[in-house]
């Protein structure tokens, strides 16, 4: 499932992008819900998960571009598309890491070119991401946000950079396979990413946010091994 937000104080627009993307995936064959915001504040109020953003950057009171900003520093990592009257305005977009913008009045041939370059980068990104599927839920996280993970009782805790803990029920075997080769599995109910690996000594792995996890006696030759190798690849 994919989550597209609009925001346009103009209805008839909001509308318009609407029934462009809803067409758009339907032909794709995939599953879009579609959130409708009719200024900035609403939209930053909003606490659910968002792929992609089209949001109008001239908006009554606090415009698109500080929407977009305080959005990035709240961590948004969706796909960013700028709707806009002026041209002019895009040299500012590369400040909050827009994917394209698109010129009012929209063309369908411009928002088809756009949304097929997306597609494909979405395609793109699924090899750095993984999707955690909770209940009815879908959640897109980064693989290099992952420090850690942990099987207890049949469910998976993934433990993230930014501290928070997602947990949702999945087979380690399975997970180990989606994460590849910078995740190791050191011990029967842990699986580590390297890229946050500090230090290891005496049957414990030493992560860069703080987390000592236990190396299993049995998989502590593999595992220096497996360091040893990762290492002389950076």
């Amino acid at each position: 499932m994919i989550r597209i937000a609009i925001c346009d104080d103009e209805k008839y627009m909001s509308d318009y992008i609407k029934a462009y993307v809803s067409e758009f995936f339907r032909k794709k064959n995939r599953e879009a819900v579609i959130q409708l915001f009719s200024c900035g504040e609403e939209l930053l109020k909003y606490d659910g998960q968002i792929d992609i953003l089209f949001l109008d950057i001239r908006m009554k009171d606090i415009d698109g571009m500080e929407t977009a900003r305080k959005l990035r520093a709240d961590k948004f990592r969706g796909f960013l598309i700028f709707i806009t009257v002026l041209k002019e305005m895009v040299f500012r977009s590369f400040e909050v890491q827009a994917y394209d913008y698109l010129v009012k009045p929209i063309a369908e041939t411009q928002f088809e070119k756009t949304m097929e370059r997306l597609y494909a980068s979405m395609q793109n990104a699924s090899e750095d991401s993984l999707l955690v599927q909770k209940g009815h839920e879908g959640r897109i996280i980064r693989k290099d946000e992952i420090v850690f993970c942990e099987i207890i009782d049949r469910k998976i805790y993934l433990n993230l950079t930014s501290d928070e803990v997602i947990d949702y029920y999945e087979r380690i075997e399975n997970l180990e396979t989606k994460l590849g080769s910078h995740f190791v599995r050191c011990h029967r109910s842990y699986l580590i990413n390297l890229m946050h690996l500090k230090g290891y000594k005496s049957g414990t792995a030493y992560m860069d946010n703080g987390s000592r996890i236990p190396v299993s006696r049995l998989r502590s030759k593999e595992f220096s091994s497996v360091v040893l190798q990762y290492m002389k690849k950076l």
